[in-house]
């Protein structure tokens, strides 16, 4: 298999987090582990399955804390520490890619592109749009910013798309109808600026027989559809040197405007009843006018994200003051853990209880991810002699927060490493954005190409007006 192919069969993802600062155990299980499985996952020849983009979402922070921007590169710095702290490490994976959102440019210009074409219900139905408006009620969200951050989302993951190549998000159930979204807008844009109408090879084609002869049978059925032309009407009475070509162009627009560009084909069929002259007139089509996918429509990847309780049983979040960090020191882990919620309906120590509604129980089942046979006895006898109250709710806490403890070391002598050193997580975040930045002007390249086609126009490319600039 050469390189390109594998490029090729490997399949592109592009997940973010924004900097809200040190990321908590929730965020791994929710989707660092995730992450990971796709940095180590390799194909049965050995190459990676993925290549994964990776940013900090530090544009995306400012939608909801535009108010004070000040913690955004302190936050940056932390969230970052923490992906390499986990294991995720682009200097022996290249098929990782680490970088800031910011530090791509093309992700705002992307945008405004595809706010040109994108209807302002399809962002107010968004459903996180709507949860955020509704949990977020102490800030003023009435803005430009928050109303099209879902776009934004769009345009840094379809500036990954590579044609050929699957593009794939990882998200939950909650978050797929955003990801329909985004195919909705990539299939908008496609229509209106993927349609390529060959007007040249049109006027060219006047000049002999065959030519002609297609030309006027794209004409013709134009003609019918436009009701130029009685149904009876083959598409006789008129030359093909009385045909001009450049006219053609903005009728098959008009056309496909209003039939829609993946049923344009189909408009021909219905308006061309004699079958000989339809195949006639779709064969003739199909030569000169071309449909490219400029943008490529992502797929979802619905990860598995298990139950992850906050210390007060709600789901663990900053804002409610319920996380256990991924940097918190051991003792912190067992004042925590010591304060965990339990069965609320075991209120003394004779109580049986019921792991299954338990915090710390599902904490126990948790860590560590991968079990040894030590882990799978400890979490069997929690489990039963919490239903016998042979356990205390105290010991329980006790037990888990050293299994807590000895699946978190790892994590936290890596990242003591690079608080040492924060210069090394800042090099890896400036590499990945120029390599993502790489990537992303190979995609504005197509964008600029479909949307305004300055080169067609005689226009020198960007790169050779940098040289005469210079």
């Amino acid at each position: 298999m050469t390189d390109n192919t594998r490029k090729l069969k490997r399949k592109r993802v592009l997940s973010g987090m924004r900097p809200t600062g040190r990321l908590h155990i929730g965020h791994y299980f929710g989707a660092l582990s995730n992450w990971l499985k796709m940095q180590n996952a390799r194909l049965p020849d050995g190459s990676p399955e993925y290549e994964s983009f990776h940013f900090v979402a530090d544009w995306h922070a400012l939608t909801t804390h535009y108010a004070d921007s000040s913690q955004v590169a302190t936050n940056t710095l932390e969230v970052a520490t923490d992906w390499l702290a986990v294991g995720l490490d682009p200097r022996t994976h290249d098929n990782v890619t680490l970088f800031i959102q910011s530090s791509v440019p093309e992700h705002a210009e992307l945008h405004l592109l595809l706010s040109m074409i994108t209807p302002l219900s399809w962002l107010e139905r968004v459903p996180t749009y709507k949860e955020q408006i509704e949990n977020l009620r102490e800030k003023d969200l009435g803005t430009y910013g928050f109303l099209g951050y879902p776009l934004l989302q769009s345009a840094d993951i379809v500036m990954y798309g590579e044609p050929g190549k699957q593009l794939l998000v990882p998200v939950g159930e909650d978050q797929a109808p955003h990801i329909e979204m985004t195919r909705e807008i990539v299939r908008k844009f496609n229509f209106h600026c993927g349609l390529r109408i060959d007007t040249q090879a049109m006027m060219a084609a006047l000049e002999y027989p065959q030519g002609a002869g297609e030309i006027s049978l794209i004409k013709a059925t134009l003609d019918r559809a436009e009701g130029l032309s009685g149904p009876g009407n083959k598409g006789g009475g008129f030359y093909p040197s009385s045909i001009d070509a450049t006219t053609l162009e903005p009728r098959i627009r008009r056309l496909a405007e209003a039939s829609g560009l993946r049923n344009l084909s189909d408009t021909f069929l219905k308006f061309e009843n004699d079958f000989q002259e339809f195949v006639g007139a779709h064969a003739a089509f199909k030569k000169y006018v071309h449909f490219d996918e400029v943008l490529e429509e992502p797929d979802v990847i619905l990860t598995e994200t298990p139950r992850v309780p906050g210390t007060d049983g709600r789901r663990m979040a900053k804002s409610y003051g319920n996380a256990i960090w991924l940097s918190d020191p051991p003792d912190e882990i067992r004042k925590k853990a010591h304060n965990m919620m339990t069965d609320p309906q075991r209120v003394r120590r004779t109580d049986p209880g019921r792991p299954e509604v338990c915090p710390v129980f599902a904490y126990h089942n948790l860590f560590p991810p991968e079990k040894s046979a030590e882990d799978l006895a400890r979490i069997e006898r929690v489990d039963r002699e919490c239903r016998t109250a042979a356990i205390g709710c105290v010991d329980c806490k006790k037990l888990m927060a050293d299994a807590l403890i000895k699946w978190i070391a790892p994590i936290q002598e890596r990242r003591a490493k690079y608080e040492a050193n924060p210069a090394e997580v800042w090099n890896v975040l400036e590499d990945g954005s120029r390599r993502a930045k790489k990537v992303a002007e190979q995609t504005m390249t197509r964008v600029r190409k479909a949307v305004f086609n300055w080169e067609g126009a005689g226009r020198k490319p960007s790169d050779e007006r940098k040289v005469v600039a210079d």
